[in-house]
């Protein structure tokens, strides 16, 4: 699952950089060649990955919860089983993405904190509650739908250890989304009252999925720089746009109704047109005012006390093994 993009002030690096160097950094990014940890590149170029990647980090650190909570709940075994298992991907992605920013001379000490004291961003959707069974169903076909649509651009990025993190965890979201469709496309052809509880989880999950790509382009500065580093090569609207045009298609086959009055098909450009994102609810929620954020973070700040005396032993033991030499 993908960690939306947020805006933050870029100035030129040109100005506290080397313009020849800056040249050769640049021309390497326009001949599509990876950026790795060693090559030199510019103080901005770095400090946006490392807000980016940890932001990503943090979105599947937290993104474990919501369906965490759901697992002593599954309705039979096999589902149990598959939820158990999507969970464990989840933070098996936060732990590829937390060794990514590393390489940029991040600490996982610092994210972490970051993290647990409420001043570094993840994912808006992640402080959405689910309510049914259903929204398992909803969110591996919406939420992972949509962090596919991110990730997969971000598998091209010009930082190497970032890319080749994404071209494993789009592997593993695929199956997620898959699963989830799976799932919802079964509700939706079933009884009265499955179609009834996966058109209640698409009205609740609808309009927060449309956030997770973030601000529209007019409103997010970073994105020309972003784009000419490499760093994105589509723009918020744009994947938006996209997801828009695949899911609705995929939720008339099925007969469910997407919950926008103002939807409307556009003959000449061929695109869905949706009505307005509630952009003050998506910034209430981002910093902080969202139906669990708060429950969020204190989960997540319980496991990391709980798992303090683990984090002492490997210490100790590293310290042990290091004197034994």
């Amino acid at each position: 699952m993908c960690a939306n993009i947020l805006p933050t002030d870029i100035t030129l690096a040109s100005q506290n950089a080397d313009p020849a160097k800056l040249a050769a950094f640049e021309a390497r990014i326009t001949r599509g060649e990876k950026i790795e940890p060693g090559d030199w590149m510019p103080a901005e170029y770095r400090k946006q990955l490392v807000r980016m990647i940890s932001q990503h980090a943090h979105s599947e650190y937290v993104g474990m919860l919501p369906e965490g909570s759901w697992i002593t709940r599954a309705p039979n075994l096999r589902q149990k089983l598959v939820l158990i298992a999507k969970v464990q991907d989840e933070g098996g992605h936060g732990q590829y993405l937390y060794h990514a920013a590393e390489t940029l001379g991040a600490t996982r000490e610092e994210m972490i904190e970051a993290l647990l004291n409420g001043r570094a961003k993840y994912s808006s959707i992640f402080n959405y509650p689910p309510l049914t069974w259903a929204d398992m169903g909803m969110i591996g076909w919406l939420v992972d739908g949509a962090a596919i649509k991110n990730q997969t651009m971000l598998a091209h990025c010009s930082y190497g250890p970032y890319s080749r993190a994404m071209v494993r965890i789009c592997a593993e979201e695929s199956f997620h989304n898959k699963q989830g469709k799976e799932m919802i496309y079964r509700y939706a052809l079933g009884t009265p009252k499955q179609k009834a509880m996966a058109q209640d989880a698409l009205n609740r999950w609808w309009w927060p999925t449309l956030m997770m790509f973030g601000p529209h382009d007019s409103d997010s500065p970073n994105t020309p720089q972003l784009a000419r580093w490499g760093i994105k090569t589509k723009s918020n609207d744009e994947l938006r746009q996209e997801f828009v045009d695949e899911t609705i298609a995929e939720a008339h086959l099925v007969g469910l109704t997407i919950p926008d009055p103002d939807l409307r098909y556009d003959e000449a450009s061929g695109h869905w047109l949706i009505g307005k994102i509630d952009w003050d609810e998506f910034w209430r929620v981002v910093n902080g005012d969202g139906p669990c954020n708060k429950e969020r973070l204190a989960a997540r700040n319980k496991a990391h006390d709980d798992g303090q005396w683990v984090r002492e032993a490997l210490a100790a033991y590293a310290h042990k093994s290091k004197s034994a030499i």
